[in-house]
């Protein structure tokens, strides 16, 4: 493993940047998949723009290169989680509060402003208490089992892994399920949301958020080298090219930059930031609607804007888009690097199938309960500045502990990666 100081490398471009520039595309690229998921971002694109509008067409876009960032850097918060907790390598958590650092610095004079594009914007800021600790716990069980994260089931799914789309499977039913006693969730015990910058002003919220993200960066790196003796680079081992760029790999700190500013894209065109589950729940609640199941009676169908949802085309539904987009994004990047699995049948262990499973309706169950998932409650809630998406840290490490107690029930190794 690649011993390396704990300061963030800065890859320079250089000479091997100019020597690669004129690279072999169609070598290992697979052009068939790689066209025809240009044309569906084209044929989207467009289509959106006509029936619905031109900033939802922009963000399927955006989404399309959040999905090829999270494939070329094997983005994995599940990952980063169960690295530290088995073997106390901290290299993925750091990267996360990098992210979440650029994020802040991003969001800050955009949510101080307040409108952009002629709409109102404002961040996740919900409320802290038991809704978000147990739903963030189930959670991080879920994603150990299901073997990836919100984000790593759509990037996983569109990326050709077989298992993402069992994963994706449990995510609609459990978020489903989540809806019909949410408002009994809501009525838990629970503290009124709290806004750094609303508490402490936008400097003092940013100054203090900064260090939290300081404090955890700074735990990672003692437990790591008291564990290890070592600290691992954020540094990729393979010099930086220009082929790098559309096929990969890319370092976690240029995908965290580059999903940073994703969000504040996101949360510019909508309104409000990143998220992924809530499309789930509505994927659910069409597919019940289609056999009858009467989910308007259900507390969360009966807010206006969920009500809403139900009733307008998915494409309305900017989670659905970005939802979409991310697994094209994801495709495309496959196809690129040439590592699309060709099509076969794959046989996975009963149990592992079972586990996928489980573990997607836990996550789905618990991101409604907990007002989002890894991107929505945990990477848009801190950098959105709220204190629940710090509970959702909490209780999502917590889940994971026991997730990865259970992973080699399921055929699940618990090995570091």
């Amino acid at each position: 493993m690649h011993v390396a100081s704990t300061e963030v490398h800065v890859v320079n471009l250089d000479s091997s940047l100019a020597a690669s520039s004129r690279f072999d595309l169609s070598k290992n690229t697979q052009k068939p998949g790689l066209w025809i998921t240009l044309a569906l971002f084209v044929v989207g694109f467009v289509f959106l723009g006509l029936t619905v509008s031109w900033s939802q067409a922009v963000m399927y876009i955006v989404a399309g290169v959040l999905g090829l960032t999270l494939y070329h850097a094997r983005y994995g918060f599940t990952t980063a989680y169960r690295n530290f907790i088995v073997a106390g390598r901290g290299v993925g958590l750091r990267a996360q509060m990098l992210m979440f650092f650029f994020a802040n610095v991003l969001f800050l004079p955009v949510l101080v402003h307040g409108h952009m594009f002629g709409h109102s914007v404002s961040g996740y800021v919900f409320p802290v208490g038991t809704s978000v600790l147990a739903g963030s716990f189930m959670f991080g069980i879920g994603m150990q089992l299901g073997d990836g994260c919100a984000s790593g089931t759509l990037y996983h799914t569109g990326g050709g892994d077989a298992r993402g789309v069992l994963t994706l499977i449990g995510f609609v039913i459990g978020s489903l399920l989540g809806t019909i006693n949410f408002t009994w969730w809501m009525s838990t015990p629970h503290f009124q949301p709290v806004s750094f910058i609303k508490s402490f002003g936008p400097i003092g919220g940013f100054l203090f958020n900064a260090l939290l993200l300081a404090v955890v960066f700074a735990v990672t790196l003692l437990v790591e080298k008291r564990r290890n003796g070592s600290v691992e680079s954020m540094r990729l081992k393979e010099p930086f090219t220009a082929k790098s760029i559309l096929r990969g790999p890319w370092s976690l700190v240029a995908a965290g930059i580059v999903l940073a500013i994703g969000n504040v894209v996101i949360l510019m065109l909508s309104g409000q930031p990143w998220g992924v589950t809530s499309a789930f729940a509505l994927w659910g609640a069409k597919i019940a609607q289609a056999f009858g199941v009467p989910v308007t009676h259900w507390g969360y169908w009966q807010n206006s804007g969920h009500a809403l949802s139900l009733h307008q085309s998915i494409f309305h539904d900017v989670t659905t888009v970005l939802n979409i987009g991310i697994m094209l994004g994801a495709l495309l990047a496959a196809c690129l690097a040439g590592k699309f699995p060709r099509p076969y049948l794959r046989h996975f262990p009963a149990r592992m199938i079972v586990g996928v499973l489980i573990g997607g309706i836990l996550m789905g169950y618990g991101a409604r309960i907990a007002f989002g998932c890894n991107i929505g409650a945990y990477f848009a809630g801190i950098a959105s500045f709220s204190l629940h998406g710090w509970e959702w840290f909490i209780g999502g490490m917590l889940g994971s502990v026991i997730g990865v107690l259970i992973r080699p029930v399921c055929a699940l190794s618990n090995k570091v990666k």
